[in-house]
């Protein structure tokens, strides 16, 4: 009982103190507080701080060196890769920018995960898939989560790409698609994604034609990133 209330006060510090690293807090002239001044801060035990400064270390937000102190990290450092820095830093502010370079990233990843998934998708990955997609023309009828459909189908294709390298991308696409979604739908003006557009690439898969299941969703990619491409112009 004890470990669990440590846990889940070592959790509780490092999504706050990540959240006021993230947000600036400490950059500028703002010196980053010792390890006591954290420790009165958040009414917690040096060993809770001292682990959730590890843990914001390893993340690249913090460096702690011994008789210099603690420090933030530039942001150039920060692990992007890293779910709760993409949460921290997407609910900082709304940031197209950061959008664009995730959609460029998933231009370079997604793509190639559908043609790969349409050369070696097991029927119970395609199943997931086309579940996914069912989900999404129930969601356009307002009988299912438009969001959490769409996510799920993007995911189903990572995990159908039969690629470790590209499954272990799930948690980072699955955060920054719950940003990203609900931004593309509000600039297109509609609340659910195009489901035929999807289908497009999940009847490729599914069909095991790899090309098309490339192309289908690179244009999906490309749709978005247009879309944030010409609102970073606004701005």
């Amino acid at each position: 009982m004890r470990q669990t209330v440590a846990r889940n006060l070592t959790f509780d510090t490092v999504q706050h103190l990540g959240k006021e690293v993230v947000s600036g807090k400490y950059t500028g002239d703002t010196k980053f507080p010792t390890e006591a001044e954290l420790c009165t801060e958040y009414d917690v035990s040096r060993s809770v701080m001292r682990e959730a400064v590890k843990i914001l270390t390893g993340k690249g937000l913090l460096s702690a060196r011994p008789r210099r102190g603690t420090k933030v990290t530039d942001e150039s450092r920060w692990n992007l890769l890293d779910p709760d820095v993409m949460n921290w830093l997407l609910n900082r502010e709304v940031s197209v920018p950061l959008l664009v370079e995730f959609t460029d990233m998933r231009l370079g990843v997604e793509p190639e995960a559908a043609a790969l998934a349409a050369r070696t998708a097991t029927p119970e990955q395609k199943d997931r898939i086309l579940a996914a997609i069912n989900e999404m023309e129930k969601a356009s009828r307002g009988e299912s989560d438009p969001l959490e459909s769409d996510i799920a189908f993007h995911l189903a294709v990572l995990e159908a790409s039969n690629n470790r390298f590209m499954m272990q991308l799930d948690s980072f696409i699955e955060t920054a698609l719950r940003f990203s979604i609900r931004i593309t739908n509000r600039l297109k003006g509609v609340h659910t994604g195009n489901v035929e557009e999807h289908r497009l690439v999940a009847d490729a898969i599914v069909a095991g034609d790899a090309k098309s299941a490339h192309r289908y969703m690179l244009n999906l990619q490309e749709e978005a990133r247009e879309l944030f491409a010409r609102q970073l112009l606004k701005s």
